[in-house]
C-alpha cells in the first residue's frame, strides 16, 4: 500500500532499501512467518502476552491475496488461544472471517480498521492504490454482524487535511452504524525522511499549508500537545450502536481443550 505518511518508510532502511520509491514498489514477503509464530508460540517461555499484528505494516497488503499467510497465522493464535488482534486498512481480512470466529471462541480477539477520510480527494492524495475507505467500513460491519469486536481508528488525523469537523463526524456516524466496538484518532507524526517525505507532498498537493505544519512541526517528529489533543477528542467516541459478542474469559497463555501443539520447523525457511 502507498501511504504517504507511513511511520513504517524508514523501516525499509533495515534492508538496504530506501523510504521512499523502494518503500512503494519492494515488497518484502515473509513466506515463513506461520511457521516462526507457531514456533514462539510453542515455546516454554512464552508467556501468552497479547500479539497486535498491523501496528507497523499491514498484514493485509495486496500481496497477501497471492501468499495467504495470514490464515496459517491466525490458525497458530488459535490453537495456542493466545489473545491477539490485527490493524489494517483492506477489506481482504473478510477472507478469514470464519478463523476469526474461531478465535473469538478461545481467546481476546480484536479487529480494527483504518479509515482516515472519506473525503476522495484526500484519500486519493494521501493513500493512493488503498481500498476505498468506504469498503473498510463496510468490513467493520460484516465483522462486526459475525461476532467480532472490531473497532475504527482515524488516523491519522492531518491537520487542514482531514480534520474538518464536518469529515470527521461524518466518520464516526457510519462507523457507529456499523457497530464499531471504539473509535479513536491519533494525529500525524513525522519522524526521520518520512518528514522530507511529507514536506515534499505538502508542495505538490497543498503548498498552503506548508507555513501551518513547519510551525506545528518545529519541535520535532510530533506537533504539540494541545494540537494532538484537539484532534484525539475530534474521533473520541465510547462503544458503537452495535456492540460485538463478548469474549468467555481465559487464563493469559491457555490453549482451548483438544489443543495439538505442533513442533517448530527443524529450520527457519529464509525471508523473500
Amino acid at each position: 500500500m502507498h501511504l504517504t505518511y507511513c511511520f513504517a518508510r524508514p523501516t525499509h532502511a533495515y534492508l538496504d532499501f530506501n523510504a521512499r520509491e523502494d518503500f512503494e514498489r519492494e515488497i518484502v514477503v515473509k513466506v515463513n512467518a506461520p511457521e516462526l509464530v507457531r514456533a514462539e508460540l510453542g515455546r516454554p517461555s512464552w508467556k501468552g502476552d497479547h500479539v497486535a499484528l498491523g501496528t507497523n505494516t499491514d498484514p493485509y497488503q495486496w500481496v497477501e491475496g497471492r501468499y495467504k499467510l495470514m490464515p496459517a497465522i491466525w490458525e497458530a493464535m488459535r490453537d495456542f488461544a493466545n489473545p491477539c488482534s490485527v490493524l489494517t486498512k483492506s477489506p481482504l481480512l473478510l477472507r478469514d472471517i470464519e478463523l476469526m470466529k474461531e478465535l473469538v471462541e478461545v481467546t481476546e480477539f480484536a479487529a480494527n480498521l483504518s479509515v482516515p477520510t472519506l473525503d476522495e480527494k484526500a484519500w486519493r492524495d494521501t493513500e493512493p492504490h488503498t481500498p476505498h475507505p468506504r469498503k473498510r467500513l463496510e468490513a467493520v460491519a460484516e465483522l462486526n454482524r459475525g461476532g467480532i469486536p472490531t473497532s475504527v481508528l482515524i488516523a491519522p488525523l492531518m491537520p487542514g487535511v482531514n480534520d474538518a469537523p464536518g469529515q470527521v463526524e461524518e466518520i464516526l456516524e457510519l462507523a457507529g452504524e456499523a457497530g464499531a466496538r471504539t473509535i479513536g484518532g491519533v494525529g500525524l507524526h513525522l519522524r526521520g525522511e518520512v518528514r522530507e517525505i511529507w514536506f515534499d507532498w505538502l508542495r505538490q498537493y497543498r503548498p498552503d499549508l506548508i507555513p501551518r505544519y513547519r510551525e506545528l512541526y518545529r519541535g520535532g517528529a510530533y506537533m504539540p500537545s494541545t494540537e494532538r489533543e484537539r484532534l484525539a477528542s475530534m474521533a473520541r467516541r465510547g462503544k458503537g450502536v452495535r456492540g460485538a459478542r463478548g469474549v468467555r474469559e481465559r487464563k493469559r497463555g491457555e490453549r482451548a481443550p483438544g489443543t495439538v501443539v505442533s513442533p517448530p520447523p527443524e529450520r527457519q525457511t529464509s525471508l523473500f
